[in-house]
């Protein structure tokens, strides 16, 4: 985080999103800020608070791609949830905490493969010290120690270098694996709430099953690394990290935010009071601390940017409680024709690259012309402009009607080039595009 100032920031998001430089400027000091919290002292930076985000506009422009892009640019754990999901039928107001949960889950499994590749190396010695002990069997009729000893460690010397070149990778040995025992997910269900690691107990409470197995050396080195991975890992070590990592860098992504903004709309059956869920997520936001089954985690720094099209309601309709919590609200824009260029075009993943380097896989060369960039622009923007408008991803929809035969036809192509213009782009997609109907339904 020292060198990604907010200007880096941005020049990263800047290559996977498109325009919407407000939202990327927000963002971008929103990170910065996490990292000049960090070198305070401490006194004073438990009562700085992240300032949180409500990002407004469309779908399709880019709200999402930028939150999890900017957690993958902090190595952060990043979690999002549909607000929507809050109002349906059997809701209650415990499930808002499993938002919390699941970060923490996420930042579990990230620290742990940090830690795992820490201990990787000591682990791979110690899992080929006992496959060489599987390997090598000593000859009965040793006569002294110093025999014993010389002809082991020259034995074991040229087992190690056959080893290292792959060749008893084939081989068959007989090794014991040390199975935990499994818990079912519903016999250890309610830990979360009572702050216990009942899965973990439970597996501690049940011995653990040793089984002699018949396996390839190369599966049982692998069987054996793991084995040593998890031995030489301290378990409570990575909680204790994971924990402080999502508690100070963790993004939660709450989606369609205004979905559960105002009242309930009439006419729509049973639904949750949206100003209830809304009270729910309050203290979630605010702060409080959650119990989880590595811990207890604090919510008072996690980062929390919201997004929402709030084409019926408006940020003002949420509760004013809830409201404050998001100091910081910034408009995306709707995607013209000419973002839609830059789009296929621009990103490091444009979706032109994608299919290129798809179709790379059977041999066929794709190559785009401008003026059939241009023209599928053009395409997405009318099918957008006519019908429900979803942005950028109307992309996806056109470009894989264009190259579906493409696609189809690729292993058997002879020539193994194809050359993508304006005429390719007409003939495939006018005919669509020019009937309403077909285009409501494929396009």
């Amino acid at each position: 985080m020292n060198g990604l100032t907010p200007r880096a920031i941005v020049a990263q998001l800047d290559q996977y999103i498109v325009g919407q430089d407000d939202a990327k400027r927000a963002v971008a000091i929103a990170l910065r800020n996490r990292w000049r919290r960090q070198q305070l002292p401490e006194e004073l930076r438990e009562d700085i608070l992240p300032k949180n985000i409500i990002m407004i506009g469309p779908t399709g422009v880019g709200k999402t791609e930028i939150a999890r892009r900017l957690a993958g640019l902090a190595n952060a754990p990043f979690v999002k949830v549909e607000a929507s999901h809050y109002t349906e039928v059997g809701y209650h107001g415990r499930d808002v905490d499993n938002m919390v949960r699941e970060l923490v889950e996420l930042a579990v499994n990230m620290v742990r493969a940090e830690m795992t590749e820490q201990v990787r190396r000591q682990a791979e010695e110690n899992a080929e010290e006992r496959l060489l002990n599987v390997l090598y069997e000593p000859p009965e009729d040793e006569t002294n120690d110093c025999d014993r000893a010389e002809r082991r460690r020259n034995a074991r010397g040229r087992l190690r270098k056959l080893l290292h070149e792959g060749k008893l990778d084939e081989r068959t040995v007989e090794i014991d694996v040390t199975e935990k025992p499994v818990v079912m997910q519903g016999v250890a269900a309610g830990g979360d709430e009572i702050g216990i690691d009942m899965q973990g107990v439970l597996e501690q409470m049940l011995p653990p099953r040793t089984q002699r197995r018949r396996l390839t050396v190369a599966e049982a080195r692998d069987v054996l690394l793991h084995q040593e991975c998890e031995r030489l890992l301290d378990r409570q070590a990575v909680h204790r990290a994971a924990i402080e990592r999502a508690q100070n860098h963790g993004i939660i992504f709450i989606d369609e935010i205004d979905k559960i903004a105002g009242a309930r709309a009439e006419g729509h059956g049973p639904d949750v009071s949206r100003e209830g869920v809304q009270r729910d997520l309050l203290p979630i936001v605010e702060g409080c601390t959650v119990p989880t089954r590595y811990g207890v985690v604090r919510t008072d720094h996690i980062l929390f940017i919201a997004a929402g099209a709030f084409t019926v309601a408006k940020p003002s309709d949420l509760i004013p409680e809830l409201q404050g919590r998001f100091p910081i609200r910034v408009e995306l824009n709707d995607l013209t024709r000419d973002d839609l260029v830059r789009i296929l075009r621009e990103p490091r993943t444009a979706l032109t690259t994608q299919y290129s380097e798809l179709l790379a896989t059977e041999g066929v060369t794709l190559q785009f012309t401008d003026d059939a960039i241009e023209r599928i622009a053009e395409y997405a923007e009318k099918i957008n402009r006519r019908t429900q408008s979803i942005g950028a991803r109307r992309l996806q929809t056109v470009m894989e009607k264009l190259l579906e035969d493409v696609s189809f036809d690729a292993p058997d192509m002879p020539d193994g080039t194809v050359r993508v213009g304006r005429s390719f782009v007409d003939a495939r997609l006018s005919p669509l595009v020019e009937d309403e109907d077909l285009t409501r339904y494929i396009l």
